[in-house]
């Protein structure tokens, strides 16, 4: 996709999108430096929301720190399931864009209650309910999103949480520039016509690869942006029974495949079944590829931006109307006094 033809550019999503590389750019590595000594004075770290705001930033985190082998506990959870635990050890933010969503305000209305001292707010809106509960809030800097779904923010919430840990670390954050390039990059990188129209086609579309939030970020981008059914198919799911009801009018979008597991899916699946498995990877593979930067470090921001633009070929495709879908909304539940 491009900024430069109206097919785009006339759609909110397109220039939100569109917006994510100088967003990273600009981004202040030292935003939240005054949360890090609440964070390093608890047990553990507890990212809650809903959706968009909970999914790629709280899961690309938690991935990011057992890879460096942190010592700090990580763990992420829906808001109205958080209710159920015994966070009095844990910091907790609370990630809302609207700063408005039911669950996460009555999780911190809880949390309040029981005079917690480190829940945290974050969310693009000044002014808001989880502003006013929280013990402080950060604001992203990326501004309100007129899209329904949610795209520029999520990729800013997932860089305040690596931030976070840097600083509790006492690491640098550096290597924004490269990243931005890299994501400008996967967002206007020409998608082959041939794995377009494979996903037009298809009944479903699963996506595949690590728990860390792209994947599965990607599956609810295709409902709210293509309008077709997904599934996120976490690690190796795709070949350990689901393959028993998959049929040849899927398709299987796999986000930087493992090498070792690649032989099993095209055994299992491609011949087995007879659906099309298409790669999103940094090298070339043994399904259809699209090639992308290598992010290194920050590689998952790269691989969201790449699946962003592969769907939105294919609603443009489709003739859909990408900033309009029929029943989903912007604030998914929307908190209402009284």
């Amino acid at each position: 996709m491009n900024s430069r033809e109206e097919k785009y550019s006339k759609y909110a999503l397109v220039r939100e999108m569109m917006e994510t590389p100088q967003i990273i750019r600009s981004f202040d590595t030292k935003a939240a430096t005054p949360f890090s000594f609440a964070v390093s004075s608890k047990k553990g770290l507890f990212l809650t929301g809903e959706g968009s705001s909970r999914i790629f930033p709280a899961k690309r985190a938690i991935y990011t720190s057992l890879k460096r082998g942190s010592t700090l506990t990580i763990l992420t959870e829906g808001a109205t399931q958080a209710e159920e635990y015994n966070l009095n050890d844990y910091s907790i933010f609370a990630a809302s864009n609207s700063g408005q969503t039911k669950e996460v305000i009555r999780l911190v209305s809880a949390l309040k209650k029981k005079h917690h001292d480190a829940f945290f707010g974050l969310t693009a809106n000044k002014n808001t309910k989880l502003e006013e509960l929280a013990v402080r809030t950060h604001i992203l800097s990326c501004g309100k999103e007129n899209a329904v779904a949610a795209t520029k923010s999520v990729i800013e919430q997932g860089l305040f949480y690596d931030s976070l840990l840097r600083s509790v670390r006492h690491e640098k954050m550096a290597g924004l520039d490269k990243l931005a390039d890299q994501v400008q990059s996967a967002l206007t990188e020409k998608i082959d016509p041939a794995i377009t129209e494979i996903i037009q086609k298809a009944d479903i579309i699963y996506f595949a690869g690590r728990n860390n939030g792209v994947a599965e970020e990607l599956a609810l981008k295709t409902n709210e942006i293509t309008r077709k059914k997904s599934a996120f198919l976490e690690g190796t799911f795709a070949v350990h029974g689901i393959e028993e009801v998959m049929n040849r009018n899927e398709v299987l979008i796999w986000i930087e495949p493992f090498a070792e597991e690649q032989e099993k899916f095209s055994e299992c699946l491609v011949r087995g079944v007879g659906i099309n498995i298409i790669s999103v990877s940094s090298h070339k593979t043994l399904f259809q590829n699209m090639i992308i930067p290598d992010g290194g470090e920050y590689a998952e921001y790269v691989q969201l931006a790449a699946g962003w633009n592969i769907l939105v070929e294919t609603g443009i495709a489709l003739g859909i109307d990408l900033d309009k879908p029929k029943r989903a909304r912007k604030i998914g539940n929307e908190y209402t006094a009284g």
